[in-house]
């Protein structure tokens, strides 16, 4: 019934139908949508690409929080509807357009972008299109499974649309731990002292004179399913379990510091290796996106606190959330990003970093974005925020990629998204190195000795070995050589490791 989600009553008089609520999108909008992962609008974009098909020409600037599903990214890539978008996606049909020049895309480190957006960074926010859980008798919203950034899209929207979704129950209200903080040069400390900390309010507070439309779906996220982890996920693992068991043992780093961990195999491997280990209970958790794992750990009574800015969760994983919520909302946290993922608070806590990179060069430089150099995959997301910013930050890599035709520790990365100073401890299957101790000269060896995969480390050898000797220097080089690693694969037909023609 409306009036149980709708509990505003005035808002309940521009409930019409997704058609018509897509009438108020016009050519050249900026749309700026609600979703991280979880939470996006699904009807909205629908309709828009319904117009398209029935020949109306027009194209939109979409603003998200960051990933968002096939019902937004895919549909409107394909539609060919999106001019720009920002700032961070992973759908195939967006990445593809991208990467063809067709949409423009600004990959941006999440942390600062609701600042930006309040500082008119990103030119007005004509429309908020913004899927919610309900919305009080005060008209305040009650998101569902994401925050983002959808408290500064909100308040500095000319117009909304709300998307009141049926599938995520409104005894959500609660979960959510809503703070916006000043902008410089006013702005005070966050004051977050614990995972769990909650400093603001339950709900997004909302102009509701701006809402233009109402409309009701039934629509569930359709989030990302990742299996079990393989054996090279869970070696990693262990490895980086480890190393912080004995970082902890020797006095060189507190036990009980927040964890942060990436979306994929090995962030799943990391987490599950915490149910069966003794050493690691009552877990904090300071991240962005909480996954299936964290509710197990939950269960086992291993996670004292659990702070994100999204639930991304498989089907399964969600009807067991849903039916167990007011136990699960006694641990979690969903938070704007620009919160989960301050660099303030991610170093008062001491927050452990693990992300992964596409590759790694021989001095600890990370490519996390951009396959060959150019070929946008994702985006940066927040694990810049969390790298630099982390009491520990770990990068991790399968060694080899496309069964072992390309190495993923490389001479030069083709692209810099994490420079060495921001990157600790890097993890192969084969090994880690700490790089903390180590001279650049010291760090390349032992990426090549521990981190390597065999069948590449020769290749990697010589060329270090004569960079030395021809360039020599503080990180020697052969400027014109090193990133014929990569082009050696384009040069050849043959792709098995140590077959392809290297390039001067």
């Amino acid at each position: 019934m409306p009036e149980q989600r709708v509990r505003y009553a005035p808002l309940r008089e521009k409930i019409t139908t997704p058609a018509e609520a897509a009438r108020h999108i016009a050519h050249g909008c900026n749309l700026f949508i609600s979703g991280f992962t979880a939470g996006y609008p699904k009807l909205i974009p629908a309709e828009l690409v319904k117009r398209a098909e029935a020949g109306e020409k027009f194209k939109i600037n979409l603003f998200a929080g960051a990933s968002t599903g096939d019902a937004v990214d895919g549909v409107l890539a394909r539609a060919g509807l999106v001019n720009w978008r920002r700032p961070y996606m992973s759908d195939r049909s967006m990445r593809e357009a991208i990467n063809r020049g067709e949409i423009l895309f600004k990959d941006d480190h999440l942390s600062g972008l609701s600042a930006a957006v309040r500082a008119g960074e990103w030119g007005p926010v004509h429309m908020a299109v913004v899927e919610a859980a309900a919305v009080t008798e005060e008209g305040h919203l009650i998101p569902t499974l994401s925050v983002g950034n959808t408290p500064s899209y909100l308040a500095k929207a000319e117009k909304m649309i709300l998307e009141i979704c049926d599938a995520d129950p409104p005894e959500l209200e609660g979960i959510h731990d809503i703070y916006m903080p000043e902008d410089p040069p006013f702005r005070m400390p966050i004051p977050i002292y614990r995972a769990g900390d909650r400093i603001g309010k339950p709900y997004i507070a909302l102009d509701p004179d701006k809402v233009v439309a109402v409309v009701y779906s039934q629509q569930a996220d359709t989030c990302a399913f990742f299996s079990e982890p393989e054996e090279v996920a869970l070696l990693i693992a262990e490895q980086l379990l480890d190393f912080v068991r004995h970082e902890v043992r020797r006095g060189r780093l507190p036990k009980g510091l927040p964890w942060q961990s990436g979306v994929g195999d090995v962030a799943n491997a990391v987490l599950a290796g915490f149910m069966d280990d003794g050493f690691f209970s009552e877990l904090s958790i300071y991240s962005e996106v909480l996954q299936d794992t964290v509710l197990d750990l939950i269960d086992l009574g291993k996670v004292r606190a659990a702070s994100g800015a999204a639930l991304t969760l498989s089907e399964r994983a969600r009807d067991r959330f849903f039916r167990e919520l007011n136990r699960y909302k006694e641990k979690i946290v969903l938070r704007p990003v620009e919160i989960s993922n301050a660099p303030e608070v991610i170093a008062r806590l001491g927050v452990l970093a693990v992300n992964t990179a596409l590759e790694v060069d021989i001095y600890g430089q990370v490519n996390s974005t951009h396959v060959m150099g150019s070929q946008m995959m994702n985006g940066i997301g927040g694990s810049g925020d969390f790298e630099r910013n982390g009491a520990l930050s770990f990068m991790v890599t399968p060694s080899v990629a496309k069964g072992g035709a390309i190495s993923s520790i490389v001479p030069m990365v083709s692209h810099v998204d994490h420079s060495e100073h921001s990157v600790d401890v890097i993890i192969t299957e084969q090994g880690l190195v700490d790089t903390r101790p180590l001279t650049p000269r010291q760090v390349a060896e032992a990426m090549i000795n521990n981190c390597a995969h065999p069948d590449y480390r020769e290749m990697l050898l010589d060329y270090y070995q004569r960079a030395r000797r021809e360039a020599g220097g503080h990180e020697p080089h052969l400027l014109g050589e090193a990133l014929s690693f990569h082009q050696r694969y384009l040069a050849t037909g043959d792709m098995r490791p140590g077959r392809g023609r290297a390039q001067a």
